[in-house]
């Protein structure tokens, strides 16, 4: 027996060290309990009976900290599995058709002249997690509410697929078009989830490895928000989201997990399946995922159910009184798991049971063959039912079931457990044999010996058959479906952004600014103002939006529990479970997935919300870029707004913050409209426009991404006869030149208007230079527009050839064409083969760094003098003016020097 002062006197694990004890000879007693256990029973019995006091503990409600990880069996102990109401006997039938119809699928698509790829082994690997989903929990929509969200893993599609063709939702015309959605048209399948390419069908793009479980975490909290603020009755929707053991390395997989179990997200379920391999090799070969999983989970607040092993493992775990087996499984890594998957029962007898003579003694009845069947927990069905029916039971917190399987399951001893069976994808003619015996499917050999293998039907009026209707039934309709219930939305008129378009008169007000006092019109507008969910990361006061606090009020679930540091200021930081604003800390992550949920809740709960994301321009589509595509594809709407924006407007917090090439990025989306407003008014335009094109009777699935700036300017009045058509095609003149002999054009977007101007006003007094000036809204739309003009032209030659609208607009006037922006060179020079005359641009490029406004722009020579020689040097090569006047302007100006320019205007984060 250890003394007191051989024991280690650092408790880790979170107990308590420097509670005073006030009854030593009541805790010696139970220490000497202890010792005694270890000493007369072992410590695997000292061990058990540790964890039954700690599970008594926890049902009497004494706090103890929570264990990191528990042993490698299931959590649910089989006398404590429900019962399950489903008819085993035709489930598995149906899932051997689905299996059967899902390789088959994909071994087709392999045949001459397609070869287009797919994946079998995760639905096969995955199979049963799916048809218990199906039979019993997941819901439709058929109730008129959206039912529960199901995020499917990319890589199982091809059963998805299979099981929808039984229903008749697919037919097999439609399954050998898989992968072939132009050539096949219109019965192409698109290889994973897509709403995009089937919108009918998919709901989440998922394929993209760790955005299902983020975009997961935040529709479920979305679901909590729009019940909260009385927009939708979402309380019967729950959240599935299917994931890979490998796909949880990536960080958005788990760079989340803590927002789902602070706010109680108990309509949450992560299913992991791990099949303990990625596409190459194991997961973890010398470890064990599961264990760190759980860790990982149960530390970040999640309920954790583990699913390991079958039925068949539960007399042997039934007799291991001394907990050998037990602690057997909880030390044999998963390489050698993945090599049990592919070995025979003799292999299994002698390496895994043979080293302790009790583990022997354990399996000495058993067969080779019924040692080899010793199987994984995902593939039972009644103990799947069982972690799905706990999982959706249990209140409070949101729950990870982490499923064993094996990889390639049922497919036969080329697939199964095999390191390079994500990259196998057509069975040969022996591969179906044993693959249509195994299943027992009534397929000759002659058909898999002829020709490509045959599609199983077991026939519409079968019992397997109507059990498949009857349970989707039962449950509310067909999932995966997506149907778009909304109603067009109820818009504001012009009044709405009367005070934009007056300008800012004597005030000097930054782009940012001038997009939250029309927002803020309109969020005062009866019948659309509650739809606005407002969106940032950790930055709403940068952006002058704190002026919401007060009335719109930050989401919380729990409301503000606590005194506000602030509370006697007028904008005053507010909580409240009713909040309009979401605040999702420093996570672009996190709020780029709130915008997706927020932005296609018009289909998946039939209401219309309009998201608005304002973030550090810098940290949008380089950062989340491939979110914003996941935006596109699930044909989220809303508005996008890359504040801060430019190369040179928020030089004093120098490289990481200096964007200028994130319209560039924007230009690569196609779902994407990008507008880069100078002024106020252009901004009204956009805005009203936007909410038509996206929320308006002949609704378009596209998002808005306006880039707008932290340098404060005088915004003029809207002028009269405004060209709207061209604020919104993405090009207008602002000002034309008054003086001077020579023609010339100047275009410029966004926070480089003002200089453009400056140049015209110099080119004017000091060259003779008559410069027009034009304000290019969108280099990216005029870009867009005249792309597929050039398309139209190439595919229709007898017909009237068109012009593209840059080209239509900027016809007659004089060049030569100079364009500035903020941005590199690359995005105006988007437009530069349509411009009619010579065309060269001013740019941005490179990197940032911090430095004052003038002199980051003289540097990059895009300030107003850089523009005023840029023009001069096109005239001069045009023989309109003398070369030496290139020389006398870099003199003048100190174009070489950046420490000659002007400052410029100081601060404005806003």
């Amino acid at each position: 027996m250890a003394s007191a002062s051989d024991r280690n006197p650092i408790i880790i694990g979170g107990l308590p060290s420097q509670v005073p004890d006030f009854d030593p000879e009541e805790t010696q007693e139970w220490l000497d309990s202890l010792d005694a256990a270890v000493d007369e029973r072992g410590r695997e019995r000292a061990r058990y009976l540790m964890l039954r006091l700690m599970e008594r503990a926890r049902e009497k409600r004494v706090a103890v900290p929570e264990m990191r990880s528990t042993d490698y069996v299931n959590t649910i102990a089989t006398k404590d599995e429900p019962f399950f109401p489903g008819n085993e006997e035709i489930e598995r039938k149906v899932l051997n058709a689905t299996r059967w119809n899902a390789a088959v699928m994909v071994s087709r698509a392999q045949r001459p002249g397609i070869g287009v790829g797919g994946h079998i082994a995760t639905f096969a690997s995955s199979a049963s997690l799916y048809d218990v989903g199906f039979n019993h929990f997941f819901r439709g929509k058929d109730e008129g509410d959206g039912g529960d969200q199901i995020f499917f893993q990319g890589h199982a599609s091809p059963g998805i697929y299979a099981r929808a063709y039984l229903l008749d939702r697919l037919s097999e015309q439609q399954l050998d078009a898989f992968r072939q959605e132009k050539s096949k048209a219109p019965y192409g399948l698109s290889s994973y989830p897509h709403p995009r390419l089937m919108p009918d069908f998919w709901e989440f793009p998922t394929v993209s490895m760790g955005l299902g479980p983020l975009g997961a975490i935040y529709q479920a909290r979305m679901n909590r928000y729009m019940e909260a603020r009385g927009i939708a009755d979402t309380s019967k929707s729950h959240v599935w989201a299917y994931l890979g053991d490998g796909e949880m390395d990536e960080p958005e997989s788990l760079g989340q997990l803590s927002i789902a179990a602070r706010e109680h997200l108990d309509n949450l379920t992560f299913v992991v399946n791990c099949n303990l391999q990625r596409l190459d090799g194991p997961v973890r070969g010398n470890g064990k995922i599961m264990q760190e999983l759980e860790s990982q989970f149960r530390g970040a607040g999640w309920n954790v159910i583990k699913l390991i092993w079958d039925r068949s493992w539960d007399p042997l775990l039934a007799q291991d009184r001394d907990g050998i087996l037990v602690n057997k499984l909880n030390t044999t890594p998963d390489g050698q798991f993945q090599t049990y998957a592919t070995e025979t029962g003799a292999y299994i007898r002698d390496h895994f049971f043979g080293g302790d003579h009790r583990l022997r003694a354990m399996v000495e009845n058993m067969t080779d063959q019924q040692i080899q069947h010793l199987g994984r927990g995902g593939h039972d069905h009644k103990k799947v039912y069982a972690a799905y029916a706990a999982a959706k039971a249990h209140k409070g917190q949101p729950t990870v079931i982490l499923a064993q399987t094996v990889k390639g399951w049922t497919l036969g001893p080329n697939f199964e457990g095999r390191n390079a069976t994500h990259q196998m994808k057509k069975l040969t003619a022996d591969d179906l044999k044993r693959f249509r015996d195994r299943l027992h499917i009534p397929i000759t050999d002659a058909q898999l010996e002829d020709g490509a293998p045959p599609y199983y039907h077991p026939g519409r009026n079968s019992p397997e058959i109507q059990y498949m209707h009857d349970r989707r039934s039962a449950l509310g309709g067909y999932v995966p479906t997506r149907v778009v219930r909304a109603k067009p939305l109820q818009l504001p008129g012009d009044a709405t952004y009367a005070a934009a378009k007056k300008g800012s008169g004597q005030q000097s007000i930054a782009t940012t600014m001038a997009f939250v006092r029309i927002l803020k019109d309109l969020m005062r507008d009866k019948e659309i103002g509650k739809r606005f969910v407002l969106i940032a990361p950790d930055e709403y006061r940068t952006f002058g939006m704190d002026a919401f606090f007060p009335s719109a009020k930050i989401y919380n679930p729990l409301g503000q529990q606590y005194e506000a540091v602030d509370r006697d200021l007028l904008l005053a930081y507010k909580e409240s479970p009713t909040g309009q604003m979401l605040h999702d800390g420093i996570s672009e992550a996190g709020c780029t997935a709130s915008l997706i949920a927020a932005g296609s809740a018009y289909a998946t709960h039939g209401e219309p919300l309009i998201p608005v994301y304002v973030f550090y321009s810098m940290f949008g589509f380089q950062r989340t870029g491939d979110q914003f595509w996941q935006m596109a594809d699930q044909l989220a709407r809303g508005f996008v707004l890359g504040a801060t924006a430019g190369r040179t407007t928020l030089t004093g917090e120098g490289l990481q913050h200096a964007d200028g090439h994130s319209q560039l990025l924007a230009s690569t989306n196609p779902g994407c409209v990008a507008y880069d407003p100078a002024y106020g008014y252009e901004i009204a335009h956009i805005v009203k426009d936007g909410l038509r094109r996206m929320y308006g009777p002949d609704a378009e699935d596209v998002f808005y991404y306006l880039t707008v700036y932290n340098e404060p300017i005088q915004h003029p009045a809207e002028p009269a006869g405004v060209d709207v058509d061209g604020i919104l095609k993405g090009i207008h003149r602002i000002s034309q030149g008054t003086s001077g002999t020579v023609g010339a054009q100047i275009m410029a977007s966004g926070v480089a208007v003002p200089w453009a101007l400056e140049a015209q006003r110099i080119l004017a007094a000091e060259w003779n230079v008559k410069a027009d000036v034009w304000s290019a809204t969108s280099w990216n739309e005029l870009r867009r527009e005249a792309v597929a003009v050039e398309e139209h032209n190439l595919l229709h030659p007898e017909e009237e050839q068109r012009v593209p609208y840059v080209t239509s607009k900027l016809s007659g006037a004089e060049g030569p064409f100079v364009a500035v922006s903020d941005w590199m060179r690359a995005v105006p020079d988007q437009i530069s083969r349509w411009v009619p005359g010579t065309y060269t641009s001013l740019g941005a490029d490179g990197f940032g760094f911090a430095d004052t406004r003038g002199a980051a722009r003289r540097f990059f020579h895009i300030d107003a003098q850089s523009v005023v020689l840029s023009v001069l040097t096109e005239l001069a090569k045009a023989g309109k003016i003398d070369r030496s006047a290139l020389k006398q302007a870099i003199d003048r100006y100190q174009l070489l020097d950046v420490r000659a320019a002007d400052p410029g205007a100081a601060g404005g984060d806003a």
